[in-house]
């Protein structure tokens, strides 16, 4: 039997509010920690009205506050947008809160578009120093050392575990490098997943976190009581993904079937790979 786990963006689904779409994810990780799932991970978005886990470690003291025993994490914190000691502050706060319940992934990505990248005061560089800010967001959960002058507190000595979260082949080398679980976001590369997966095995190299290789992939999933009423809430996220892809990003819309509207060529290419076609099989 797999481990299933679930990753929530907290959508603010239309005519709602970012406090709906919160308690949804609380009632969502409720309902999941009561079903068994082993972890519930949130993601960094930001400038998105239809995401309100912008504060990602904010959310995920909310949800594990609310919870008992399911891990709570993030699926994932964008490292270049902060220093690695605010990261093992918030995270070794949570950890101190809720022992042995968190999970800490880490993507490189800015999460959001070119303006507000510049707004996070984050330049375009910054993914350069990816595998550097997470050694030292590593060495910042060491045991302090005498002398050390800069410790995270809490944070320094705690045990939370790193993931690297990925959509390419870099990151299935970082993580295979330095010994970290994977979690590869098949649910919007699904062609990359098994390059990635091979290439993550392969190059795996035991580390003091991880003796083996260890890794998730990320699916959309689409559940009802019948196949008609699955497929009519899939049509909220096809609705999502073309206006994203034109431009007109907005709320979480209602499930119903799409209307169909000229595209330019680019547009038709990009909704013909996009995870909602993807997965529409």
């Amino acid at each position: 039997m797999p481990v299933l786990s679930i990753l929530d963006l907290a959508f603010v689904p239309e005519g709602g509010t970012p406090a709906d779409a919160l308690r949804n994810t609380r009632d969502l990780a409720q309902h999941a920690e009561k079903w068994g799932y082993r972890r519930f991970w949130l993601a960094e978005h930001h400038n998105m009205v239809g995401i309100a886990s912008a504060a990602t470690a904010v959310v995920i003291g909310y949800v594990a506050a609310n919870t008992r025993t399911i891990r709570v994490g993030a699926g994932g914190i964008m490292l270049p947008n902060h220093s690695p000691l605010v990261i093992a502050e918030q995270f070794g706060t949570l950890e101190t809160l809720y022992p042995g319940r968190i999970d800490l992934g880490l993507g490189r990505a800015p999460g959001t578009d070119q303006r507000t990248l510049l707004a996070l005061r984050r330049t375009p560089a910054s993914a350069e120093s990816f595998p550097d800010d997470v050694l030292e967001l590593q060495q910042f959960f060491e045991p302090a050392k005498q002398g050390q002058t800069v410790q995270a507190v809490p944070g320094a000595g705690l045990d939370v575990p790193l993931w690297i979260l990925g959509s390419s082949l870099f990151g299935a080398q970082l993580a295979a490098i330095l010994g970290l679980p994977y979690a590869f976001a098949s649910h919007f590369a699904p062609a990359a997943l098994m390059p990635a997966l091979q290439e993550y095995r392969s190059r795996f190299k035991p580390s003091k976190q991880l003796g083996q290789s260890y890794a998730a992939a990320g699916l959309n999933v689409f559940a009802a009581e019948t196949d008609a009423e699955a497929c009519r809430l899939f049509t909220s996220a096809q609705q999502q993904f073309t206006r994203m892809v034109r431009g007109t990003r907005g709320k979480l819309p209602p499930p119903k079937p799409l209307t169909v509207t000229p595209a330019s060529n680019s547009q038709e290419s990009a909704l013909a790979n996009s995870p909602a076609m993807a997965y529409a099989a």
